[in-house]
């Protein structure tokens, strides 16, 4: 078991979490575009510049905190398993250790990136980013280069898979979308048969 974060470290994740917390309320009551960061300071009761010193850009205070439990999750399942075997199972695990608060939030923010033309952008640098990274991961996994055409086929789907059915959560918050999330991955794992 890891040791406890310090005194220091959980004050600092708390007035992270406010921050977000705070940022997300005010982007549901008064839209992204028309909440600035004076307004999200003042809800968290900090300075401006504490704000940025936590989020280095407005679309961070969305965006980020996205994919690191799922990429670190994936480095720890069972090297057995085959690629979207292992996806699914760290999507299990991510989704088993978020709170129902967090899992709201979470959701927020996912309407959040698909609806707002300034994140959307960001989005799609962050899942390039993440399209690589997994990539690596299961090359990793493999024992096979990144550069293998397998490697980038298996990844592409898998990642195909997963925005498909994001853009139907999106659209649809009351889907389950833990469920959903493993299904497509089954269909995909088990050769997208119809």
């Amino acid at each position: 078991m890891g040791e406890r974060p310090g005194l220091r470290e959980r004050k600092k994740a708390k007035t992270r979490a406010l921050i977000q917390k705070e940022a997300l309320r005010l982007f549901r009551e008064q839209g992204y575009a028309a909440t600035t960061v004076e307004q999200i300071a003042e809800a968290a009761e900090v300075a401006p510049s504490t704000v940025f010193r936590y989020f280095a850009t407005k679309e961070d205070l969305v965006l980020v905190d996205q994919f690191p439990l799922f990429m670190r999750a994936l480095q720890e399942v069972p090297p057995e398993l085959g690629p979207v075997q292992a996806v699914r199972a760290t999507l299990r695990v991510v989704f088993d250790a978020q709170a129902p608060e967090e899992f709201a939030e979470s959701m927020e923010r996912e309407k959040l990136m698909f609806t707002v033309p300034e994140l959307w952008a960001a989005t799609l640098e962050n899942v390039t980013g993440l399209i690589g990274t997994m990539r690596d991961l299961l090359a990793t996994r493999a024992g096979r280069d990144p550069g293998d055409p397998e490697i980038r086929n298996v990844t592409g789907a898998i990642v195909g898979v997963i925005m498909a059915v994001w853009f139907d959560w999106v659209k649809d918050p009351d889907m389950d979308a833990p469920a959903e999330f493993d299904r497509a991955l089954g269909h995909l794992e088990d050769g997208l048969r119809t």
